[in-house]
Formats: C-alpha cells, sequence, structure tokens
C-alpha cells in the first residue's frame, strides 16, 4: 500500500509533495519525519499525539491543525486504548491553548484511496471557519474519493 493517495491531492504544490515523500520513502506524519520536516511545525506533543498547522489548510479556515499519533496506523480504532485516551487530552490542550469557544474535528480512517485523505497515516483535523469570510461559503472536508 502506498504511503499517499496523490489522487486526491487539493494544489499542485502538495501533489509535489507527496510524490517527493513517496519517492524517498518517507511518511510524513512519523515521528522523526514530522521534526525533521522544513514546513511542519510541531506545536506541542503529548505522549501519543502531535499537534502540527496543517501545511496545506482547507480554503476558509482561520485555524487548521492536524492531531496525528506516534505510531503508524490508518485507523483509529488500531491505536491502544492509552493512545485513545491521550487523543482527547490532546484535543482539550488545543482547545485551551488556542482559546476554541468552536471547532469542527474530522479524522478519515481506513484505506485514503476511498476516503479522501491524501496519506495512510490516520490524523485529526481541528477546522475552525474564518468569520471574516462569507458564511454561505462553509469549510468542506472531504470523507469519500474514488480511486484513481
Amino acid at each position: 500500500m502506498s504511503l499517499y493517495c496523490t489522487g486526491n491531492y487539493r494544489t499542485e504544490e502538495q501533489l509535489e509533495e507527496m510524490r517527493r515523500l513517496e519517492a524517498a520513502g518517507i511518511c510524513l506524519f512519523c515521528p522523526a519525519s514530522l521534526r525533521d520536516h522544513a514546513h511542519q511545525q510541531i506545536l506541542f506533543e503529548t505522549g501519543h499525539w502531535a499537534v502540527t498547522p496543517n501545511e496545506f489548510p482547507y480554503p476558509g479556515t482561520r485555524l487548521h491543525l492536524l492531531v496525528v499519533p506516534h505510531r503508524h496506523v490508518n485507523d483509529m480504532a488500531d491505536l491502544d486504548d492509552e493512545a485513545l485516551a491521550d487523543f482527547w487530552a490532546a484535543l482539550r490542550q488545543v482547545r485551551e491553548r488556542f482559546g476554541l469557544d468552536h471547532y469542527g474535528l474530522g479524522v478519515r480512517n481506513g484505506n485514503c484511496g476511498f476516503t479522501g485523505a491524501t496519506i495512510a497515516h490516520v490524523h485529526a483535523h481541528i477546522l475552525v471557519g474564518d468569520p471574516s469570510l462569507d458564511p454561505e461559503v462553509p469549510v468542506r472536508m472531504r470523507f469519500s474519493s474514488r480511486p484513481r
């Protein structure tokens, strides 16, 4: 299985980066790669998770963070109970650090060829829309795709 689902890219820059990482056999979200990647900043970590801004945020967001498990799995249900409990602690820290009184939470699980995800390492998206933009244009997160 590929590390990246290049058919789900949103920008040419993202596609180019996905192809580069795939060719090098690098999973961007595995801990060593995430720490070393020039464009990914780790805001904070818990025992099982890293929180980082999305390098390619969705249109309409004023904040788009990713909560990424240290363990390489493509389904949250494959994480142990300790890691799952720690997810909620990480989410609580995000809410407090960023003073969020509202946000969206999205996770795609399983084969990224079908979920709309771009990388085969599960991660949660924390999305906050930008109220200065037209409220009739919502933030959209894709949850399905047709494999190419």
